[in-house]
Order: C-alpha cells, then sequence, then structure tokens
C-alpha cells in the first residue's frame, strides 16, 4: 500500500445490481493507494453486486445518502450495472449528491451503466464520455458527446466503457487526484 492519497476520501454511490468488478476493482486500487473509501447507498447493510447476469458477492454500505454529501468525499466513482445504474439514477439523493461533486469540480469517475446517473442529474451538456455503447443515445440526447475509447477525461469527469477498461480507468482517477494533492 502505498499513501499517494493518504488523506482523500471517495465515495462509491451504488446499490444493489452493481457490476461487482466496477465497484471493487476501483475500491481496492485507491485503497491500495492510500485513500479512503466509502461506499454510499440507499439503505444500510449490505447491496448485492453481479458479474454480468449472475449474482455476485455482497458489499458492506458504510453510509447512506442520509448521513452522507458530497462535500464529505475528494471524489466519486459510479460503478456500472443494468440494474444499479437505471435504479440509482432514480434517487433524488444520489443525483444530488453528484451534481453537488459536479458544482465542486470534484473528480467523477464513471464506468459503464453508471453513465446514466451523471445524465439523470443533469452535468453531461456540453462534455464528451463514453460508456457501454447503449448509452450513446443518453448521453447525446442529454446534449454530451459520445465517444468509443477505453477512458475519457473531459475536465474533473473520467468515464470508461466496461470491465475491460479498469486499468485504464482506475490509473486516470488516481492520476487526477495526485495532481489534485500535489497542487
Amino acid at each position: 500500500m502505498s499513501d499517494t492519497l493518504k488523506g482523500y476520501k471517495v465515495a462509491v454511490l451504488a446499490v444493489d445490481g452493481f457490476e461487482q468488478a466496477e465497484l471493487f476493482e476501483p475500491k481496492r486500487a485507491l485503497a491500495e493507494a492510500g485513500a479512503t473509501v466509502h461506499v454510499v447507498s440507499a439503505k444500510p447493510g449490505t447491496i448485492q453486486g453481479f458479474r454480468h447476469v449472475d449474482k455476485g458477492d455482497t458489499v458492506a454500505v458504510d453510509r447512506t445518502f442520509d448521513d452522507a454529501s458530497a462535500a464529505d468525499y475528494d471524489a466519486v466513482v459510479l460503478p456500472g450495472g443494468v440494474v444499479n445504474g437505471d435504479a440509482i439514477r432514480l434517487l433524488p439523493q444520489a443525483q444530488a449528491f453528484v451534481k453537488s461533486a459536479d458544482d465542486a469540480k470534484k473528480p467523477i469517475a464513471v464506468i459503464c451503466h453508471g453513465g446514466w446517473l451523471p445524465v439523470s442529474a443533469g452535468i453531461v451538456k456540453g462534455r464528451t464520455m463514453t460508456s457501454w455503447p447503449s448509452l450513446q443515445d443518453d448521453i447525446r440526447n442529454a446534449g454530451g458527446t459520445w465517444v468509443d475509447r477505453e477512458v475519457v477525461e473531459d475536465g474533473h469527469l473520467i468515464t470508461s466503457r466496461k470491465p475491460d477498461d479498469l486499468p485504464a480507468f482506475n490509473k486516470a482517477l488516481i492520476a487526477q487526484l495526485s495532481k489534485r494533492k500535489a497542487s
């Protein structure tokens, strides 16, 4: 474990149905870099992960939307998973959390179907991003530009397409947080 991100706090926003690798891999990479990582969800307890369409592991919820805010964190991670992405985008608290992080110019790292939450939070207009290909119409209809690349950084918004992109996704997020620490 390094101390590159020691003192940094990162929120991972998810509900039942998250894509397991897209939550666990960034959480592990951030923790190994020294960051404190909290899973923030709608309800206390645990939430259910999936490996594509099969049930995967659960993860403990550290805080709920009722007792956490973007002001408490230095960055936000939005994992995918069709069920997670579709459900979390409907939660006003999740939308407000992402909008607040965006207003504060905090890194927001989004992968796969996690892109639905920024669309519903209204922060996509004028931005370039990537996602799972089926979200491209949603992104374009929200005023964004969709591209098919491993990782896209548009200011503090970092996006990737799928689990295969996780190494580049994690690297971009850690690099962006490290730059903030240096400045």
